[in-house]
């Protein structure tokens, strides 16, 4: 498939059951049937194997249209996109430890992320959660896993977890295939926002991923492992697509507010106000830089442009911009769209609300400021 199979009859249809989802803090149980037999899952997955061999720049396309109507059902599909596009990343490079993912996705697994975990600021570089090794070579894991998208379906779930072994301690990354003995997802998912995403919490007790489903050992801190870059460039720019989508979307009600409202005793076209007309303006403006931003970044990684130190400020600074654009631009609309934007029932007060959630995907505005600010002016010195 491609960007144009997501039809407007087919975004209408998520549309509005997106607004039902939000309303019941259900999961999108009838959108995901619909993406599957589009061939959604395997984006990222070769023809020969059966999907649509599309780049990151064609996915992200995918995404942001797709985020136009149901940002919660984008947001969550994109965490099984994201572990696609990193085995995609990694087989480009000669790496296919993780070529099955792909082969997997096209036969209808679904792939979810249980990385984030509660006070663990570190991402990647480090992990509350225990990794035990175990004699036939697995390791058992125990923790806690937060923001868990795709709770009620997903079938192959990537956890990490720390081994403190004779040597030191180093970061074990495996999935767990659902229905292992000790997994329990905890149904809290009760949220301001991108509720049908269902990102509930997963307590791991003592589950056990057997070997041949262990796919990193990495040293416990920063490292240049490919597998690390691949996580933070799928999951930048795909987050990023989806959050442009909301974006586009609030511009576009923002848009149809100007020209559908009469504004005071008198009626005046609110599409001649001077306030209304620059809230659109403004925010047709940073639309107009996030697009050009977001395939730019895609298109480098398609092409494999060597950024070298400086990828990583690109990527995070991306994922900023994308989100606070969605949060101005969405805010702008419902400004535009006066009082009726205010009741539950409105679309742009679900895109609002969906929109505050990308404070909380990494990389976080300070965050980002600080690897922006190393790879620009080198790392601030340590002190003793």
């Amino acid at each position: 498939m491609n960007p144009d199979d997501l039809t407007g009859s087919l975004l209408a249809r998520f549309r509005k059951r997106a607004a039902d989802y939000d309303a019941n803090n259900s999961f999108f149980h009838e959108d995901l049937a619909e993406l599957v037999e589009l061939g959604y899952l395997g984006l990222f997955t070769s023809t020969d194997d059966g999907g649509s061999g599309l780049g990151i720049e064609a996915v992200a396309r995918c995404q942001r249209r797709l985020a136009t109507a149901a940002p919660a059902t984008a947001l969550a599909i994109n965490m099984h996109l994201v572990w696609a596009g990193i085995a995609h990343l990694l087989h480009r490079q000669g790496d296919d430890s993780l070529s099955y993912v792909l082969r997997e996705a096209a036969a209808g697994e679904i792939y979810a992320f249980g990385l984030s975990e509660p006070g663990n600021d570190t991402v990647l570089f480090d992990s509350n959660t225990s990794a035990v090794r175990n004699p036939g070579g697995g390791y058992t894991f125990t923790g806690t896993k937060i923001f868990t998208s795709l709770s009620p379906v997903w079938t192959r779930l990537g956890v990490f977890g720390k081994y403190q072994g004779p040597d030191g301690g180093e970061l074990v990354h495996g999935f767990v295939t659902r229905g292992s003995a000790g997994v329990e997802v905890v149904e809290d998912w009760d949220t301001l926002g991108m509720r049908a995403s269902q990102s509930n919490t997963t307590r791991l007790a003592g589950v056990v991923v057997p070997p041949e489903r262990i796919f990193r050992h990495l040293p416990v801190g920063p490292n240049r492992d490919p597998m690390v870059f691949a996580v933070f460039a799928v999951f930048e720019t795909l987050v990023s697509a989806v959050y442009a989508g909301i974006a586009d979307r609030s511009l576009e009600l923002a848009v149809e507010a100007a020209n559908r409202r009469r504004l005071g005793m008198n009626g005046t076209p609110a599409h001649l106000d001077p306030d209304i007309r620059t809230h659109v303006a403004e925010s047709a403006m940073a639309v107009d830089s996030l697009d050009a931003r977001l395939r730019t970044v895609c298109l480098d990684l398609d092409q494999e442009v060597d950024h070298g130190g400086r990828w990583f400020a690109k990527l995070v600074g991306l994922k900023v911009q994308a989100t606070r654009v969605a949060r101005e631009t969405a805010d702008a609309a419902l400004q535009v769209s006066g009082g009726g934007g205010y009741f539950n029932s409105s679309e742009i007060s679900r895109l609002y609300r969906d929109a505050l959630a990308g404070r909380f995907h990494p990389s976080s505005e300070n965050s980002a400021r600080r690897t922006v600010a190393t790879a620009w002016l080198g790392p601030v010195p340590e002190t003793d």
